[in-house]
């Protein structure tokens, strides 16, 4: 097994499919793409959170049916607006006028919504988190501490910090063997981020039109409760579904919500497909 994620996964949805691994160029910048391509009639694009990759989250989207799938890797910037605008920017060059579903998972949700909502160009967002930086309640339940907006500007904002530092990653699933993975991972809890990005995350007042949102929150998330996605939720003027993930941790990988997450996914995919 390959993909150290993919042992975590229930057995009933282990493919063992391996990914292709792509590269795609945004601003002269070389951005690492998991794909997975058959010719289906329907595109999936994944976005992951800070303290994650297309790795953490290819056992997810390989377990997926019916469509063609493309996990982005977000690269370490100095602001959170390079990651916004990088995913519009691949929205678009990968648009082939085939329906397109966003999931983005923990800050990626957010992250998609906004993006769909910027682009006009997706179907359907699925987001397991809708975590607004501007909501103190979220910046709490997400940092061990608060950086201040004025690393953007001052002379710290390029120094960079381990994220495992300043995030409680303990809480980021219901497994300890899961959640020392991800602490440990040199692409996901042990990766360094300029403190300006975190600066600049807090900064940022999402604006979200109309588009359409499921959200499938873990039930027993205990780094970012099912209430400050819900709130986030109510705020966006649009028809949504809320979908619980039973006995699910923030990283989503117990039964029977993990089963509940793919079969709402699929569902989304065989709806758009017909």
């Amino acid at each position: 097994m390959d993909n150290p994620y993919e042992i975590f996964v229930p057995l009933a949805h282990r493919t063992g499919i391996q990914p292709e691994h792509t590269t795609w160029e945004w601003e002269s910048q070389p951005i690492h793409v998991a794909r997975r391509r058959t010719g289906a009639p329907v595109r999936a694009i994944v976005a992951h959170g800070i303290g994650a990759h297309s790795g953490a989250l290819w056992p997810l989207a390989a377990a997926l049916a019916g469509a063609d799938i493309a996990a982005i890797d977000l690269p370490k910037t100095p602001l959170y607006d390079d990651w916004l605008r990088l995913l519009e920017a691949f929205i678009t060059a990968e648009n082939d006028g085939r329906p397109l579903i966003l999931i983005g998972a923990s800050m990626g949700g957010l992250l998609c919504a906004e993006a769909a909502s910027r682009t006009g160009l997706v179907a359907h967002v699925i987001a397991t988190c809708l975590l607004d930086p501007s909501d103190g309640p979220t910046r709490r339940a997400l940092f061990r501490f608060s950086p201040l907006s004025r690393l953007i500007q001052g002379p710290l904002r390029k120094r960079e910090v381990t994220l495992n530092k300043v995030t409680n990653f303990n809480n980021i699933s219901r497994s300890p063997a899961l959640s020392m993975l991800c602490a440990s991972d040199p692409k996901g809890g042990a990766r360094k981020i300029p403190l300006g990005f975190l600066a600049s995350y807090f900064q940022h007042k999402p604006k979200i039109g109309p588009v359409q949102i499921t959200l499938t929150h873990p039930e027993h998330d205990d780094w970012t409760p099912p209430d400050l996605s819900i709130r986030t939720l109510k705020r966006i003027p649009t028809p949504s579904n809320v979908v619980m993930l039973k006995d699910c941790g923030h990283f989503p990988i117990e039964e029977p919500g993990f089963s509940t997450l793919i079969s709402t996914i699929n569902a989304q995919i065989a709806r758009l497909s017909e």
